[in-house]
Formats: C-alpha cells, sequence, structure tokens
C-alpha cells in the first residue's frame, strides 16, 4: 500500500489527486497553507476514507515546513513512496511592469522555491529510504507557451519543467524517480478565475473536469517505473481532436 504527500491538496486538482489516490488504497497525507483548509479537507474525505487520510497545514515556500510536513507524515503513515509537489499560485492579471515586488517575489516563492524545498526535502529522506518517487506539476508556460499578464506565473512553471528534468539526469544512479504532472486546462476555481469572453471558448474546447483528469495522473503515476517521466493529459493528438470535434459539439466545462 503506497503512501503519497501532496502539498497544495485541499483544494482542485491537488484534492482531485488525493481523491483518486485514496479511491486506489493508498493512504494519502493532505496539506494545505491553514489548519482550518486543512481540517476542512480531512474531514471531508474521512467520510469515506476515515483510517487512510491524515493532513498538515504548511507552505511550501519555507524549507522547515515541508521538512515538518515529511516527519509528521512519516510518522503517521510509515514510510513515503510518492511526493507530489502541486502547490502554487496565479498572478495578478497585470503586466509585469505594473505589478508589485511582492507580487511576483510570492508566486515565485510559492511556484518555484516551494517546489525546489520540497522536492530537496523528499530527495534527501528517500535517499535514506532507499527508493521514492517525487512528481512536480506543471502549467501553463511549461511548454514555451506565453500569454500578456501571464509572465511571471509561465516563468515559474516553464522554470519548473527545466528544474525536474535535470534533476532526473542527476538521480539517475539513485534509486528516487523525477517526474512531471501535465493536467493541460482543468475546471477549478484558480482556472474560473482567469476567465474572459474569448479564452473561456478556448477553455470548453481544451479544458476538462477534475475527476477524469485527475484518474488519469494516478492510474499513471502508480504504473511509472521510469526516471525523468512526463505523464501528460492534454496530448497534441487530443488537442487536434478536440478543435476538430468543437465544429460539432459544444462542451461547458464549467456547467
Amino acid at each position: 500500500m503506497k503512501h503519497v504527500v501532496i502539498t497544495g491538496s485541499t483544494r482542485g486538482i491537488g484534492y482531485g489527486l488525493a481523491q483518486e489516490f485514496l479511491k486506489a488504497g493508498c493512504k494519502v497525507t493532505i496539506n494545505g497553507r491553514n489548519d482550518a483548509s486543512v481540517e476542512h479537507a480531512i474531514h471531508t474525505l474521512e467520510e469515506s476514507y476515515k483510517d487512510s487520510v491524515c493532513g498538515f497545514a504548511g507552505t511550501a515556500e519555507d524549507r522547515n515546513s515541508m521538512e515538518r510536513l515529511w516527519n509528521l507524515a512519516e510518522n503517521h503513515f510509515g514510510k513515503i513512496d510518492i511526493w507530489i509537489n502541486n502547490a502554487g499560485i496565479d498572478q495578478v492579471k497585470k503586466y509585469f511592469w505594473e505589478m508589485d515586488a511582492s507580487d511576483y517575489e510570492q508566486v515565485l516563492r510559492t511556484n518555484l522555491l516551494g517546489v525546489m524545498n520540497g522536492s530537496h526535502v523528499a530527495f534527501q529522506h528517500m535517499l535514506k529510504q532507499g527508493e521514492g518517487q517525487i512528481y512536480n506539476m506543471e502549467g501553463f508556460g511549461s511548454n514555451g507557451m506565453m500569454r500578456e499578464k501571464m509572465t511571471i506565473y509561465g516563468t515559474s512553471k516553464s522554470a519548473i519543467t527545466y528544474f525536474t528534468r535535470s534533476l532526473a539526469i542527476e538521480a539517475k544512479d539513485t534509486n528516487i524517480k523525477m517526474g512531471t504532472l501535465s493536467p493541460g486546462m482543468v475546471a477549478t476555481d484558480f482556472l474560473k478565475k482567469s476567465l474572459d469572453e474569448h479564452n473561456q471558448k478556448i477553455y470548453n474546447i481544451l479544458g476538462d473536469k477534475v475527476e477524469p483528469v485527475t484518474r488519469f495522473l494516478v492510474a499513471q503515476i502508480l504504473n511509472n517505473r521510469k526516471n525523468g517521466a512526463r505523464i501528460q493529459w492534454l496530448t497534441n493528438p487530443k488537442v487536434m481532436w478536440r478543435f476538430t470535434k468543437s465544429l460539432f459539439v459544444k462542451r461547458d466545462i464549467f456547467r
């Protein structure tokens, strides 16, 4: 039975991943920024998975907080097999020069430094236990795509992709497997905040609700034996098919 730790998992994709891992029979430790969000998520999940889920508050940009998360999770459920760095925040919808320094610094601390902290903590402990898997969440910018008023968020996700692939090369002579998760466009509160008339049409063509995406990601993670894996939901063939299908079928992923 696998033990999975997921940062940023009290809502959205992280919460969906927790649900699917629990359905698959895993033990899951969830994480959020504060006790209230963690307690609410645990209360909901325990209705179906009472003895298989626990959770602890902590911020990814603080390495000591991630160290504490590892120790508490390990003490509760034992060996940690899979660690997923999912915690992330969006940027304010402004041009870079319009942003306050605190705005872009917070995005980079959470989205990039947070992933580095989680990876650093998990890698060191997994070396001691002899094995493990670490996955980092990609997002807009990971494939080089650019958009106005998304510069800092895209920069953080582009850097995560480079960081993870490079770390996988460094990990080649260990029993630690690094990988990235690419969920595509998922109908979460995170995505809804960026809706306007133009991109809503694109989201409805290419986007998906949380459940099918997280179900796919979890199945792939549990079956993966490869270091450097990129587990991708929205592949190029799927994109082409979605655009073709949109000529005949209209979708509304936010309904």
